[in-house]
């Protein structure tokens, strides 16, 4: 399934203007969309260690082929996302954001029961196809909560809804894992009864956060969503710490698509025990990003904080490559983590290099580079690991989907070397 995890990070920015005038019962909206997302993301998590595992016993227990079908499923799911995003947010604009955060958490919950009654791949496939679309709404969110948030309290309640996701993504692996040793299908059925109640509560709570006379017509010219990238055409002083990003989150994609597989193949591990390391992996990069960023950023500055980040998370990739057992991953799975150090440094020096009146371009540019790396990198790295564990493979390496993460982490501390000596103003 489509997550992002630097992925959700970058969340394009709301296409009309806030309402800041919003009253205080639609401001008391911010705590429903606070709970509809952490419930999105509790969902998603429930089923991320259990999927290989359902596809591997429709493919009667091929590891290759389940590697093949797992890259498919999550690209469609990944182009289907990027290509109606900017669509989506266009469409809140002209017809409000209720009804679109409405068809997204209902959408999402068919999704989920498809999935769950699917009787081969294909019915998969299309499951993907509704999540895809669905969950390119997540800006639609962001820009309900402008609407209903004084500007002074804006950064707050971003960085609020930002826990959200961490609280989904902490707790759902390791539920989606127990549920899932006692029946593959079961996470399904819980994670569309939750999307189902998300949406159930939202018809009946949620107001309209966008008034008619702020809405705007829907217009084709608005929906592209690679023109926002033009901007790195324009501004040579971010085009190379975009680079940096956009690697980075390619090679992101190892551990989302390829964990669970490797995991299974490898040692032998139980959905159970997927769940509780990615909870584990969570937690820890949580504790990275409310504990280190800051501190460290203040003690040796952005460009140390950046390269530094990159270099640990080469070797926390390596190191999961290279593993002999599982205990020695989870031993050398801290270090990894330290990788977290790099991306808020990073996009804090892009955005010290643009004016104050690109922040928003810039923002929706970076979301357009994570969409284009989520339709590279599932496949990408499930074919690596497919091809490096197949009958007809020479070299035997079931590490080597980590190994192609942890190469493309290395040429981008190469690139992060000498980018970040330029300085840091806006042109």
């Amino acid at each position: 399934m489509v997550v992002s995890g630097p992925l959700m990070a970058d969340l394009a920015a709301p296409q009309s203007a806030p309402n800041t005038d919003a009253p205080k019962p639609l401001r008391a909206a911010f705590m429903f969309i606070f709970v509809a997302l952490a419930l999105d993301m509790l969902a998603l998590g429930i089923i991320s260690p259990v999927l290989p595992k359902l596809i591997m016993q429709m493919r009667g227990g091929d590891p290759s082929s389940t590697a093949r079908w797992v890259g498919w499923l999550l690209t469609v799911a990944a182009i289907m996302q990027f290509a109606t995003m900017t669509a989506v947010g266009a469409l809140s604009d002209a017809i409000g954001r209720r009804p679109v955060m409405l068809l997204s958490m209902f959408g999402q919950a068919i999704n989920y029961v498809i999935i769950a009654l699917a009787p081969d791949l294909w019915w998969l496939m299309i499951g993907q196809i509704i999540f895809g679309i669905t969950s390119s709404s997540v800006p639609t969110a962001m820009a309900y909560v402008a609407d209903v948030t004084p500007a002074g309290e804006r950064a707050g309640a971003f960085g609020k809804l930002s826990a959200a996701f961490g609280i989904g993504f902490l707790v759902g692996p390791s539920l989606g894992g127990v549920l899932g040793n006692l029946d593959p299908k079961a996470p399904f059925w819980v994670a569309g009864a939750l999307s189902a109640l998300n949406g159930a509560y939202g018809l009946f709570v949620m107001p309209e956060s966008l008034t008619r006379e702020r809405r705007s017509a829907f217009n084709l010219r608005r929906i592209n969503p690679f023109s926002s990238l033009a901007l790195f055409r324009q501004r040579k002083n971010v085009r190379s710490l975009a680079i940096v990003k956009f690697l980075n989150d390619i090679a992101f994609w190892s551990f989302q698509s390829a964990f669970a597989l490797y995991a299974m193949y490898r040692y032998h591990w139980t959905p159970q025990d997927i769940g509780l390391t990615l909870t584990l992996y969570a937690a820890l990069s949580g504790g990275v990003q409310i504990l280190l960023v800051s501190w460290v950023v203040r003690r040796f500055g952005e460009r140390a904080s950046v390269v530094g980040g990159l270099v640990f998370g080469a070797v926390g990739f390596v190191a999961i490559a290279l593993s002999p057992t599982g205990y020695y991953l989870l031993l050398f799975l801290p270090i990894g983590v330290l990788w977290g150090l790099a991306g808020p440094a990073n996009q804090s020096i892009m955005t010290s290099r643009v004016e104050a009146n690109e922040q928003g371009l810039l923002q929706g540019a970076l979301a357009s580079l994570t969409g284009i790396a989520g339709m590279i990198g599932p496949g990408l790295f499930t074919t690596v690991f497919a091809l490096f564990i197949g009958r007809e493979s020479h070299l035997h390496q079931p590490g080597a989907p980590f190994l192609a993460a942890a190469t493309l982490v290395t040429a981008s501390v190469i690139v992060a070397y000498f980018a970040t000596r330029e300085p840091h103003t806006a042109p």
